[in-house]
């Protein structure tokens, strides 16, 4: 937006990111801000949503990321079995990544047989904490014939967020920030969810990769032909299956790892993992 609106010609974007070394070997802190003594050895008064989270022991973003997978199996039938086909394609596609924290194979099988988290989620649909730095360069078009490589052209952008944002308070948490973001994107470009060859979405928890894949390629909802339990097989046929930098198995940096696999795929230098094609 800088760079648009003439405020500069180059802007350094970069994220660094220690969640897989910070804790070191005394386990992370505890999320039970709830816990928290203030002033004078008082319980603390929470406001917003987490007032309605806590006492029922709902302390972290996995606990309210699988109300919502609950609402999505509720309303459309979608299945445990669906989320976790997303989570064994992020590993395959990891398995290309030198860079990712899991390589190994995994099957429906194994991620049925992990860890119940929360009764919509098992341990391997959350992310994996990680370390990395990531930095890009975004500068004026004009200035696209002095760079030493290829570059990549933003053709549109969504930063919409028209709901409240919060938690818990959506009009329909089946859906949430993307809903928003993607229809404002599409709605400033003439190119089709067909005509593109990879996608990147973020996949903090399967249940937003889902989210976001049914907002990107605008797949039919509640009123879709389809019987309901068909629903996600549907929204995840609609869009191209090239995630190849996953947080469920490369690591969770914050987007930015999304950011620079589009980058890679876009310039054609993925190596193994580039998209056949290679642009787009």
């Amino acid at each position: 937006m800088a760079v648009a609106a003439g405020l500069a010609r180059h802007v350094l974007v970069y994220r660094t990111v220690t969640e897989g070394t910070a804790q070191g070997d005394k386990g992370r802190a505890a999320v039970t801000m709830g816990a928290d003594l203030g002033r004078g050895g008082r319980p603390m008064r929470l406001g917003g949503f987490m007032q309605w989270m806590l006492p029922y022991g709902a302390f972290s973003a996995a606990n309210w990321l699988a109300m919502y997978a609950m609402r999505h199996f509720h309303e459309f039938g979608t299945t445990r079995e669906q989320l976790g086909q997303i989570a064994v394609n992020g590993r395959r596609n990891a398995a290309l990544n030198d860079l990712a924290v899991y390589r190994d194979p995994l099957t429906l099988e194994n991620y049925l047989a992990a860890r119940v988290v929360h009764h919509a989620l098992r341990a391997l649909r959350l992310r994996r904490p990680c370390d990395g730095s990531t930095a890009v360069i975004i500068s004026h078009v004009d200035t696209a014939g002095d760079a030493p490589h290829p570059v990549v052209r933003f053709e549109a952008m969504g930063t919409a967020l028209r709901g409240r944002p919060s938690w818990d308070q959506w009009d329909d948490i089946t859906t949430f920030a993307c809903r928003d973001a993607a229809a404002q994107m599409w709605s400033r470009t003439d190119v089709k969810p067909a005509d593109v060859q990879t996608a990147q979405l973020y996949d903090g928890f399967s249940f937003l990769a889902l989210a976001w894949i049914e907002r990107w390629a605008s797949a039919a909802r509640a009123k879709a032909a389809l019987p309901r339990r068909r629903h996600a097989d549907r929204a995840r046929r609609a869009a191209p299956a090239e995630h190849r930098r996953r947080q469920l198995s490369a690591g969770r940096l914050h987007g930015f790892g999304h950011m620079h696999e589009a980058v890679l795929q876009l310039m054609g230098r993925a190596g193994a993992r580039q998209v056949t094609g290679g642009r787009g």
